[in-house]
């Protein structure tokens, strides 16, 4: 095993998503009063979140957009941008988007969200628990059950929305968040629709590793490693950060490494609150993964699923088995010729957009 794999065993895997990591400082120009949501709870968490667009790609002039807040059922309270189409006669389907896992909504998700809404979509995309603008302390902590929650906490928010018909919402994930929006559509009976993007199963490939080469003895090792961080991070009352992106990548690093260097350390996809940009994940934040896998009843989803991956994409088996693994025949997967994994998170002219629409609009009626 080379020095950078080891490494990357060490702290769950460099390359995967959940260990990519972040910075989370906030813009100069802020607003820090917290927003009750339209449900009428007050929001009790105090969070702090720009009103300037910053994100990697430009504002639609066809879109109305605004900063929103809610609380997840954990009392965390998420911030996210809602997206809605000018002009458009209500109420509308609507649609929740997240990841890529160690993401912020400012990159892939927000660019999904802006173009389903100029579609004629309602449509949010947050920031998870305790990344980003999104509340939550510790930071930089991923949770299964919690991150399935933020998924039902948007569908939350969305049913109360007056433009918004709460029979008609749907979710898309993007790699780690596509293997969450099928976690949250299997037990979210309120989820007509979802499309997952890229996808990543978290907890397998965590406990798995890349292509299920780990095995019992590596996980062993894997929980020894983790549960000593945790010790120490006890003791000097602070958490081990894993690292995003490294700054230069070693000459043996694989493709799809290259690949997500491309977009979280240039001007393509970098942002200065992204886990994955910049400092990562907490090391220990993948322990709840391990033993928690997220897939386990996807195959009693009765609502409509679309899987879309790169026919190159290194993650490809994920979606395949998920698509074994999905009863119905309203279940379907893409395969999209000469995509690379990281290609769904921003080539417009890759992702289709217009299956998606098309898709939405035949399963949220």
């Amino acid at each position: 095993m080379k020095k950078w794999q080891k490494k990357a065993l060490v702290s769950l895997v460099v390359l995967a998503p959940l260990v990519l990591g972040a910075c989370s400082s906030n813009n100069e120009e802020t607003n820090e009063e917290p927003q009750a949501s339209s449900g009428g709870e007050t929001m009790t968490e105090n969070v702090s979140f720009t009103d300037e667009w910053d994100k990697v790609f430009p504002e639609s002039d066809t879109v109305n957009h605004r900063k929103v807040t809610f609380q997840n059922r954990y009392g965390i309270t998420l911030v996210a941008d809602l997206y809605e189409p000018i002009d458009a006669q209500g109420p509308l389907p609507a649609i929740a988007v997240s990841g890529p896992f160690g993401a912020v909504k400012e990159q892939a998700s927000g660019l999904y969200a802006q173009m389903m809404a100029e579609r004629g979509f309602v449509t949010i995309a947050f920031d998870p628990s305790y990344t980003g603008e999104s509340g939550g302390e510790p930071r930089y902590v991923a949770s299964p059950d919690i991150n399935t929650e933020d998924f039902q906490a948007a569908v939350d928010f969305l049913t109360v929305q007056e433009n918004v018909d709460e029979e008609r919402i749907g979710l898309i994930g993007i790699c780690g968040w596509g293997g969450l929006a099928l976690n949250a559509a299997a037990i979210d009976t309120r989820v007509k629709a979802t499309v997952s993007a890229t996808m990543y199963d978290m907890s397998r490939v965590n406990a798995q590793g890349y292509f299920d080469e780990m095995g019992v003895e590596g996980r062993h090792e894997l929980r020894q490693q983790l549960n000593a961080q945790r010790t120490v991070d006890f003791a000097n009352g602070s958490y081990e950060r894993a690292g995003g992106v490294p700054d230069t990548l070693p000459e043996d690093a694989p493709v799809f490494m290259q690949d997500y260097f491309d977009y979280y350390k240039t001007d393509r996809g970098y942002h200065e609150r992204s886990l994955n940009s910049n400092d990562g994940w907490n090391v220990t934040s993948s322990l709840s993964f391990l033993n928690m896998p997220l897939l386990s009843y996807i195959d009693e989803i009765q609502s409509a699923v679309l899987l879309l991956h790169g026919e190159e994409a290194h993650s490809l088996y994920f979606s395949q088995d998920a698509f074994e693994q999905l009863q119905g025949d309203n279940k379907e997967l893409t395969v999209i010729p000469n995509a690379s994994h990281v290609d769904l998170y921003d080539q417009t002219e890759v992702i289709p957009f217009d299956q998606m629409t098309e898709f939405f609009q035949e399963h949220l009626n």
